[in-house]
């Protein structure tokens, strides 16, 4: 139980990373040079604009709060109670971020230097969020439960998607040149958490072709302590069987798997190649240890 607590305890406290990371690229880059990048604060900074013209204004907050309403009650249903806590939780958090870190006025910038930094803090705060099962609302969210229905794509793409759509908008708002930024800024978030998120369920995949099998499989059982899998195999050149091992490990016991391998056979040939969602027996889910 106390391992659990601890857990839960350390998930809450990235979650309020990725969301210091995320206000702080609103409030230092975005914010002061008025680029749109979507989410729902974008559809709100938008739907302000357009109303300042027509004799009232529509408060942000407001227009953020009545998007969002509907997609919480959507959540509940779909992905449980858990799942709204830790969001609500992250939504309060980067509103009270968004209020701490100061916004600073930026003159003489480099657009393109800015929404690079910009869009990096933004990814890594997002992929730090998402990796917790969380989100902080609006259109994350969003994207979270469309990826529901839309399991071909990543939460990432579907979020590049819709905050595309609200850029395009807000290019016709506020220009085209801020709004060309905004999106080489959509694109790098993007792009950052889900390297973030791909980063922490990557793991390695080695085929081994020896004629000492056995040998090879015990001692990366007995000295890794992980399973090997042996396929059949024919070496077309010679037309001899050959027992192929096929062994998933951590990035970090790559160089002692390969070590391994040619202290008993130098001769051996040895393919390493990236895996992704690894589901098993030293690799479950929430083992964030490779």
């Amino acid at each position: 139980m106390r391992t659990r607590a601890n857990r839960e305890w350390i998930s809450y406290l990235l979650v309020t990373a990725g969301t210091f990371f995320m206000a702080a690229g609103i409030n230092i880059i975005y914010e002061p040079l008025s680029m749109v990048t979507g989410g729902f604060s974008g559809i709100g900074i938008i739907i302000k604009k357009m109303t300042d013209g027509a004799g009232f204004t529509v408060p942000i907050g407001l227009t953020n709060m009545l998007l969002n309403v509907p997609l919480f009650i959507i959540a509940l249903r779909l992905k449980g109670g858990r799942f709204i806590k830790k969001t609500l939780y992250a939504a309060v958090c980067f509103s009270v971020a968004l209020l701490i870190i100061p916004s600073y006025k930026i003159t003489n910038v480099d657009y393109l230097m800015a929404a690079v930094l910009g869009g990096t803090l933004n990814g890594v705060g997002i992929g730090i969020v998402f990796s917790q099962n969380a989100s902080t609302g609006g259109s994350d969210l969003l994207g979270t439960l469309l990826n529901r229905w839309f399991p071909g794509f990543s939460i990432s793409e579907l979020l590049i998607f819709i905050d595309g759509l609200i850029v395009l908008v807000g290019m016709g708002v506020f220009g085209m040149q801020t709004g060309l930024y905004s999106v080489v800024a959509v694109f790098i978030t993007g792009k950052v958490s889900d390297a973030l998120l791909d980063g922490l369920k990557f793991a390695k995949m080695a085929y081994i072709i020896s004629d000492s099998p056995l040998d090879i499989s015990r001692g990366i059982m007995e000295r890794l302590d992980r399973g090997v899998t042996g396929l059949n195999g024919e070496g077309m050149y010679s037309g001899a069987d050959k027992n192929v091992l096929m062994c998933v490990v951590s990035k970090k016991e790559v160089v002692k798997l390969i070590q391994i391998v040619k202290t008993i056979d130098e001769a051996a040939f040895v393919i390493v190649s990236d895996v992704k969602e690894v589901l098993g027996e030293g690799f479950i889910a929430g083992d964030n240890s490779y």
